[in-house]
């Protein structure tokens, strides 16, 4: 089975614009993530999709892979989707370049799932950290049934705890997947579904046409950047690790 990572990179991020670009001790987010990537050693190829010159000329400064979008894309799937779509590949992996601290054994284990012929799309989560408020939109929430499939994603915090007396464990959802490519290829043919723009969640295109998320949960400490606030934390815990 061949296995390609895809790092989708959009400079102009509507949180955070150009965060991609922002350095974490001496090197830039989107190489960090890049070169993390490449060092596991998992992948046929690590590769870099991005509409911008100023973040091609990073990964080609590093001596990375990289494509240019050619159409303006909605999502990072689209993204990939484009890119992967004339690619010699079986497995895509979708690593976030917003998660510069991704380690190897949880895509390890996400690539592992597909030893089930019943997956087609897997993705991370992780245990609601106790120091984030669970009311943070910023933050995405994920609920499973017992096979860990995913229910629903939100922004809003779910479960709702109207049973204070239950201590059931909440998720976070951590944004990188794994997809077999026709999976990819037909999430970029479906149209943009009611949950999806409500919620401004990609993954929920993939619910709403009846196609289930492998949920793998992963203990691996992770800081997503998402806003300049994520930058500040993020940049503390590359200071403490």
């Amino acid at each position: 089975m061949k296995k390609i990572a895809f790092i989708p990179a959009r400079y102009a991020a509507t949180r955070f614009p150009g965060k991609l670009m922002q350095k974490i001790a001496d090197q830039t987010i989107i190489s960090m993530v890049y070169q993390n990537a490449l060092g596991m050693n998992l992948f046929d190829d690590v590769v870099v999709v991005t509409d911008s010159d100023i973040i091609s000329d990073e990964i080609k400064n590093i001596g990375g892979k990289v494509i240019k979008s050619q159409k303006q894309h909605q999502s990072g799937s689209d993204r990939i989707a484009e890119a992967c779509e004339k690619t010699d590949v079986d497995l895509i992996v979708n690593i976030q370049g917003d998660e510069p601290f991704i380690k190897k054994q949880p895509l390890e284990d996400l690539i592992r799932c597909f030893n089930d012929p019943n997956v087609s799309v897997a993705s991370l989560m992780q245990k609601f950290p106790e120091n984030e408020s669970y009311e943070n939109s910023n933050i995405v929430k994920v609920v499973c049934n017992k096979l860990n499939d995913a229910l629903y994603f939100s922004r809003s915090a779910i479960p709702y705890k109207r049973n204070k007396e239950i201590s059931e464990v909440l998720y976070r959802h951590i944004g990188v997947y794994a997809y077999r490519k026709d999976a990819l290829i037909n999430f970029t043919k479906w149209p943009v579904g009611v949950l999806e723009k409500t919620e401004m969640l990609e993954q929920l295109r993939y619910l709403e046409n009846g196609v289930l998320i492998r949920m793998v949960e992963t203990n691996e400490a992770s800081v997503g950047v998402d806003t300049p606030e994520d930058l500040k934390k993020a940049i503390a815990f590359y200071n403490k690790s």
